[in-house]
């Protein structure tokens, strides 16, 4: 829904944390007009708009999730593209981004829908233009990927079929038409496979999938035409040789080394760790329920590098990386994915430093200054929640108001 230029509304909360202070302050009002913050203050200016008593919440910025899939049914996972057509899959996502708006989610960056079909940039432009309600979307439309590796869909076809899924190059000649075909479909972002998954059958995670050589050259064709990179890379190698040749970010990094990170701290790469599915998979190890209807080869994999996971987890929190928020939602319900904030924690980042990753920092990352605080001249997605997540990092589930783009989406309960 567009902000109508025409008129004010003036938040008032008890409690108001901007996205970047360390702590929050007291009592704020926030003058919005047209969609846009306009003055921030003990006591702001009031005209014929109307006024929101927060009373005791917290006042934040909208959270941003770096890495979704709004597209993905985690009941049925890669199999359901197999099968589904565009417009069921497309359906099917609209309830869900709905879902994550009610939830404080005012942007997500949308990391790859398996469909052949470019949905999530039809899905992007129809939020753009208030034809359906959900967050505002940044967009990589598929994973390019070498073939065998993890965005190979074909595996999971008899091979009598014949049929490639997914989209497929290598070598630099078909990685650097691969991308601008991507960015000629309306890309955001540019995402491709830097090493193996968990979750699929015929790949490791700590294999790196191209060659130094042929991620310089879909990197760079990506950065001459304005268009940023970000790789999936769990293994070492695959996220150092993604640094090198000059990502925005990187996706998961969690078998990344101490080096490695320090590398991607000294040359400002992003990293998105998306630990809750990674965390939650380590807890249950041991639980047969967890695992039923689940590649057994997954879990031997999160068996496997059980300890090098953990070990990376602790690196990450004692770096000085930039950490953005990302939960790979879609991979499980999206619903669940405020559970990034707690894994977070738990690893030892700080409540902090993990609610900065989820406003000015990936705000930083998408490179929209304009999102991720609340500041004169801000874009107005600002969302309320009635605990404390510095000192209870659970209050992130309970977000009860959202104002996207200046206008009021899910209004304060009446008591």
């Amino acid at each position: 829904m567009k902000a109508n230029t025409s008129t004010e509304t003036v938040l008032v909360a008890e409690r108001c944390w901007d996205g970047l202070a360390e702590t929050p302050s007291g009592h704020t009002e926030v003058l919005v007009r047209g969609g846009r913050i306009v003055e921030v203050g003990d006591r702001v200016g009031r005209g014929t708009g109307q006024v929101v008593d927060l009373g005791d919440r917290l006042l934040l910025p909208g959270f941003i999730d770096c890495h979704m899939h709004t597209t993905v049914d985690p009941s049925a996972l890669l199999t359901a593209f197999v099968a589904d057509p565009a417009t069921v899959i497309t359906l099917r996502a609209l309830p869900v981004l709905r879902d994550l708006l009610d939830r404080g989610f005012t942007t997500v960056r949308d990391l790859a829908t398996f469909a052949a079909e470019p949905i999530t940039i039809y899905l992007r432009d129809a939020l753009a233009n208030g034809l359906i309600i959900g967050p505002r979307m940044l967009v990589a439309p598929h994973l390019i990927s070498a073939r065998g590796a993890h965005g190979d869909i074909s595996t999971l076809l008899a091979p009598e079929y014949g049929r490639e899924i997914g989209v497929l190059a290598d070598g630099a000649a078909a990685l650097t038409r691969a991308v601008r075909e991507e960015i000629r479909t309306g890309a955001d972002w540019i995402k491709f496979g830097a090493t193996g998954g968990f979750g699929t059958p015929t790949d490791d995670p700590g294999q790196a999938t191209y060659t130094q050589q042929e991620m310089d050259a879909l990197v760079a064709t990506a950065t001459d035409l304005g268009v940023p990179c970000t790789p999936h890379a769990y293994g070492d190698e695959g996220v150092a040789r993604a640094v090198r040749a000059g990502v925005r970010s990187v996706e998961h990094g969690n078998l990344a080394s101490a080096e490695t990170l320090s590398l991607m701290q000294r040359r400002g790469v992003f990293l998105v760790p998306t630990q809750f599915m990674v965390a939650d998979a380590l807890d249950h190890l041991d639980d047969e329920d967890y695992w039923r209807g689940k590649d057994p080869d997954e879990r031997e994999k999160f068996r496997r590098y059980a300890d090098q996971l953990r070990d990376s987890a602790r690196n990450v929190a004692a770096s000085d990386v930039q950490i953005a928020f990302g939960t790979d939602a879609g991979m499980f319900p999206h619903h669940r994915n405020w559970r990034e904030f707690p894994a977070m924690v738990h690893t030892g980042i700080s409540p902090l430093r993990a609610l900065r990753a989820a406003t000015s920092t990936a705000a930083d990352l998408l490179q929209r200054p304009d999102l991720g605080r609340i500041r004169p001249g801000a874009t107005a997605d600002l969302i309320a929640v009635r605990g404390n997540p510095f000192d209870d990092i659970d209050a992130t589930s309970g977000v009860d108001f959202v104002m996207h783009d200046g206008v009021v989406h899910r209004p304060v309960a009446m008591a």
